[in-house]
């Protein structure tokens, strides 16, 4: 059945779905770069105040800036913002209709729809997830890049900006000029400090145009730091062919696992909806849960998602499986990433990595080990190189670390160790090839990126541990690399 507000009360009682009147929905949040884990996690969080009648004009307005993005507000639109959410239980799947979304700004060049979309005053928040490395800031210093030809073009070309950040400025010089007010932008991107990074792109990049509109949006917009967490596979053939096992045609199915997790610091200057009577968790100690998280799981991922690339392992779960990958990730998070952790209310470190072995292990999520790698050079530099400083700093254990780093400069290299290619899986990959290449017989060419790297390119005990790793990775292979790690 084609999933619509006409066929919601057609759908098998299986199925959950929205009790509340859609029709009477006022919007209150824009969302930019609405992929899947937006769907089912924030959009989540919503629809379940909603089913309790809470929250009903704080309605999502869905928006993006790339071409890609349209392609997704036509599927979206066609199924009336509806999304099907299937939970991938190793006990049983489910699936269940949300609905708090009830609309998608047109994605065109210059932006006007969304500027006019976020300066109308039922807006109070302005949500995004764009991705880890899309916050323009330099990967070692956390600086705001200047430089980069987008940031110079919304600069020049305030009303008719590019990206996310120039629309939103945009947008906020006209709420400012009209006596609308500020509204909350809200990052639920996986970098520690998010809300902080994004207050410092928003109010950088006005500087560069606009001073006094700068200071404004610093002293009257906030930007609330927060950390969030659930598994959300990309959406395939696999995806589209199980919705319809529900009885449900949905152009953009979204799977995702049993857990959510939400953190945030609660900072709003036009209000929120009460996201704690959904599960939600506001702290003003956000950065100890996002420290934990980050390091441990998005960190983990990266650990066995390049090892997995390497010995063509297709999905996380197969990673976890494998008798060296697993064993691996556990060593590493418990020995190597686990002592600079802080325990949070209710959880240690060592604990932590005891539950993400076993989300990592579930063999219903069908997360792809491609997926999971993209992007490695800004979660590398985001995930790992902040507990490998620490860990050089304290004088700790980084044999496994290091390992870590030289599997992923074997994977950059473009070819697994059946002879297959790595197909380029990270916005600056050419750039990561050479490196990796060059690394095969020098290592040193590897750590000497020093826009990923920094000043830990320098450090002895670095270079001799990566360099050896990677040394007995091409000659003796992976596994042998894997065992001699674990034998130690």
């Amino acid at each position: 059945m084609k999933l619509s507000n006409a066929t919601l009360n057609a759908l098998p009682d299986t199925v959950l779905r929205p009790t509340y009147d859609r029709s009477a929905l006022e919007p209150g949040i824009v969302h930019i770069g609405l992929g899947n884990f937006h769907r089912a996690h924030q959009a989540w969080y919503l629809h379940r105040l909603m089913q309790q009648g809470l929250a009903l004009d704080w309605a999502i307005i869905g928006a993006g800036v790339r071409q890609n993005d349209d392609a997704q507000r036509v599927r979206l639109e066609s199924q009336d913002y509806l999304t099907t959410l299937i939970e991938l239980d190793p006990n049983g799947r489910s699936a269940e209709v949300i609905g708090p979304m009830i609309g998608f700004v047109p994605v065109e060049d210059g932006n006007a729809a969304l500027i006019a979309q976020m300066s109308d005053p039922a807006i109070r928040i302005v949500a995004l997830t764009v991705t880890e490395g899309g916050y323009y800031i330099d990967p070692v210093s956390k600086a705001f890049d200047v430089d980069d030809p987008d940031m110079q073009h919304d600069a020049a070309h305030p009303e008719r900006p590019r990206t996310a950040f120039g629309a939103m400025i945009a947008a906020l010089r006209q709420r400012r000029d009209n006596g609308t007010g500020p509204f909350t932008g809200q990052s639920c991107d996986n970098l520690q400090g998010n809300g902080t990074i994004l207050r410092q792109t928003v109010v950088s990049l006005a500087r560069m145009s606009d001073p006094d509109l700068a200071d404004w949006i610093d002293a009257n917009c906030t930007f609330p730091d927060s950390m969030v967490d659930c598994i959300v596979p990309a959406t395939g053939p696999k995806e589209l062919e199980l919705v319809k096992t529900f009885g449900i045609d949905d152009a953009a199915p979204v799977t995702h696992e049993n857990y959510r997790q939400w953190v945030i610091e609660d900072a709003f200057c036009a209000g929120r909806p009460p996201w704690d009577k959904a599960g939600a968790t506001f702290t003003d100690n956000v950065h100890a849960f996002e420290s934990m998280k980050i390091r441990i799981l998005n960190g983990g991922h990266q650990l066995i998602s390049d090892a997995g690339e390497v010995l063509g392992v297709e999905f996380i779960s197969g990673c976890m499986d494998h008798p060296l990958i697993g064993k691996f990730f556990r060593k590493v998070a418990a020995q190597e990433i686990a002592p600079h952790v802080d325990a949070v209310p209710g959880m240690t470190a060592v604990s932590y990595v005891d539950l993400i072995d076993r989300r990592f292990s579930n063999p219903e999520i069908i997360d792809t080990v491609r997926r999971v790698a993209f992007d490695g050079s800004s979660r590398q530099t985001g995930f790992i190189l902040p507990t490998l400083r620490d860990a050089l700093e304290a004088g700790g254990e980084i044999s496994g670390l290091a390992l870590g780093q030289a599997i992923w400069a074997r994977m950059c290299e473009g070819t697994r160790e059946d002879g297959s290619t790595i197909e380029p899986n990270d916005p600056i990959w050419s750039k990561l090839n050479a490196a990796a290449i060059a690394a095969r017989t020098n290592p040193d060419a590897w750590l000497e990126q020093r826009d990923l790297y920094g000043d830990l390119a320098e450090h002895q005990h670095l270079k001799s541990s990566f360099g050896d790793w990677l040394r007995m990775i091409w000659s003796d292979g992976m596994e042998a690399a894997l065992q001699k790690y674990l034998n130690t």
